[in-house]
């Protein structure tokens, strides 16, 4: 996973720090290393399953960071500001993440970073100052360097790269709409012995 440096292809020697809008997801990542199996990621051995309790913290982990982003954009934007549809979306997005941790899938069926890495990044100078990330609720233009990507599933939903690439390394649905972004693995169809079925035609010739 690239950085923040990277991604805004800004020099590691610099002085100004990014702006810290969002809690620390270095935990959160580090446990994903454990349980992503997606693009090529996958393991040599096709049938291996993440461990349980490490998909439940990767899950938990999330939920954690959404909650204190939560707590942290009440506290900066006060009453003064309608905050209510933020805190819907996250309390929303927190409660999914946290059935995932008691109840933990076999396999995280999140997306792969050759689809993160696909996704339409949008220009700084197509931004408007009214336009802000659903998640943590900061203008984009409040980033020097704001890296904004838009969803497939509608022209509208624009989020920072690092609030959405989290949440969709474990879901592969908009936050918004909840559409599916990628397509589930199709089912292997069981195969019918053509031989068998010539036999019988033959007995009843």
């Amino acid at each position: 996973m690239s950085g923040y440096d990277v991604e805004h292809n800004i020099p590691s020697n610099t002085s100004a720090e990014p702006p810290r809008r969002r809690p620390d997801l270095s935990t959160f990542f580090s446990t994903l290393d454990l349980v992503d199996t997606s693009g090529t990621r996958r393991p040599q051995n096709e049938h291996s399953l993440p461990l349980p309790r490490d998909v439940s913290a990767a899950y938990r982990n999330l939920a954690n960071a959404f909650e204190m982003m939560q707590g942290r954009a009440a506290g900066a934007n006060g009453a003064s500001v309608d905050e209510s549809g933020h805190n819907a979306l996250l309390e929303t997005l927190v409660q999914s993440l946290m059935e995932g941790a008691d109840h933990p899938p076999t396999e995280v069926e999140g997306v792969s970073d050759e689809f993160l890495q696909e996704l339409e990044r949008i220009p700084k100078k197509n931004l408007k100052s009214d336009m802000s990330c659903p998640i943590c609720s900061n203008p984009f233009l409040e980033d020097p360097h704001p890296l904004v990507v838009r969803l497939p599933c509608h022209k509208d939903h624009l989020f920072d790269l690092e609030c959405i690439q989290p949440w969709l390394k474990l879901n592969p649905t908009c936050p918004l709409d909840r559409k599916m972004l990628i397509k589930k693995k199709a089912e292997p169809v069981p195969v019918q012995d053509d031989e068998e079925e010539g036999g019988y035609d033959d007995m009843y010739a």
